[in-house]
């Protein structure tokens, strides 16, 4: 461990929903920021690499409104504001993140760029060295809530470098406006995917793909049916498995925006295609359409490379984890991953999480106390 490391009892990476559901259930625990006083008994640091508070929604589409937000869920222990209907999510959900990280004295440390998580030492029950491109922390336990947003998925299709019309993942998205007049290919089977599908058709030729054909559920997309998708995702991770995607195990509920999109003709569905070519796409029957743009909605992957060094990840490219905690290195939490991703899914995480602590530091404290006892008996 590097001499300059600055001890803590728990690092929390990450401040969106996950990360400051975690901070709240630390300080209702007893648990201080370190900023605020090293010497408390119990100590914590969350680290956050985003310029200012709200997690991923100050990166979201402007046109992203309050009205057409999948899953918002508040935070603990703070009911989020009234906010009208038609106002940005990135506009309105920030200041929230900011206001609770004020209330609960959070003492977010940010911009800090977590670039490592390594063990201090070859002790199964010492620290974890949290190295950053600031101070590094040595920390008993880290809760890990660096969520997804930073690692946009695009698969891969052959003749996509030769493609000479513009590319684009959902996080580079902006607006619809950008698109008028051009054809655009919209792949993904996600909520987003329809969404911006929807959106953009109204000023735009839209072409919908994905690879599968979506199964469609007439059933809202209720707290019941979200409660369903975290559990159907909960055995893969336990199995060291990738996540998955949520679509496949809740299939597609109908929202207000795929409503408009059928309304209008313009949700049907084309199988993915083959391969891609200069100015468009050509399709498995060997047909071509023309494109302009193609647009990747096709999700995000757990960004996870700073875990690396604790040579964590299965063959299959996922991390095995029960109730919140690594099966393989008991040190580290992940939350906001896997069956926690949803924001219900965070708050319950953060909350997990920290109880496992709680009551590991309360073993640890009455093994502690019993040693005395049970070496002047083992002596007499």
């Amino acid at each position: 461990m590097g001499v300059s490391a600055i001890e803590v009892d728990v690092a929390v990476i990450g401040a969106g929903q996950a990360g400051l559901s975690a901070a709240y259930h630390l300080q209702r625990r007893g648990f201080v920021p370190v900023v605020r006083d090293a010497l408390a008994a119990q100590t914590f640091v969350v680290l956050d690499a985003n310029p200012a508070p709200g997690g991923a929604w100050q990166h979201r589409w402007p046109s992203l409104r309050m009205a057409t937000v999948n899953g918002i869920h508040e935070l603990p222990g703070f009911p989020v504001p009234p906010a009208d209907p038609a106002m940005a999510s990135r506009e309105a959900l920030p200041p929230y993140f900011a206001e609770y990280e004020r209330r609960f004295d959070l003492a977010v440390q940010r911009p800090v760029r977590v670039t490592a998580v390594r063990r201090a030492d070859d002790d199964p029950h010492g620290r974890l060295l949290v190295e950053t491109d600031r101070d590094d922390w040595a920390a008993r336990h880290v809760i890990n809530a660096t969520g997804t947003w930073t690692r946009p998925f695009r698969p891969f299709y052959p003749g996509l470098d030769r493609f000479r019309g513009r590319q684009l993942h959902v996080a580079d998205y902006v607006s619809a406006d950008e698109f008028a007049g051009q054809r655009v290919i919209v792949v993904g089977a996600g909520v987003s995917a329809v969404q911006l599908l929807d959106e953009i058709s109204h000023v735009a030729e839209t072409v919908w793909m994905t690879r599968r054909e979506p199964q469609w559920v007439e059933d809202d997309f209720d707290l019941a049916a979200r409660s369903a998708a975290i559990a159907g995702v909960e055995a893969r991770v336990r199995q060291g498995l990738p996540p998955g995607s949520v679509i496949a195990v809740t299939g597609m509920h109908w929202t207000p925006w795929a409503r408009a999109a059928e309304a209008r003709g313009v949700l049907v569905r084309h199988p993915m295609f083959a391969a891609a070519e200069e100015h468009g796409v050509r399709m498995p029957d060997g047909s071509f359409i023309a494109a302009d743009v193609i647009l990747w909605a096709t999700g995000f992957r757990p960004a996870l490379d700073h875990l690396a060094p604790l040579r964590l990840r299965t063959r299959e490219g996922g991390f095995r984890v029960a109730d919140t905690r690594s099966l393989d290195e008991p040190r580290l939490f992940l939350i906001g991953y896997g069956p926690s991703q949803s924001t219900v899914g965070a708050n319950r995480a953060g909350r997990a999480a920290v109880q496992q602590i709680v009551a590991e530091r309360a073993l640890d404290g009455e093994r502690s106390t019993a040693s005395p006892a049970i070496a002047g008996a083992t002596a007499a």
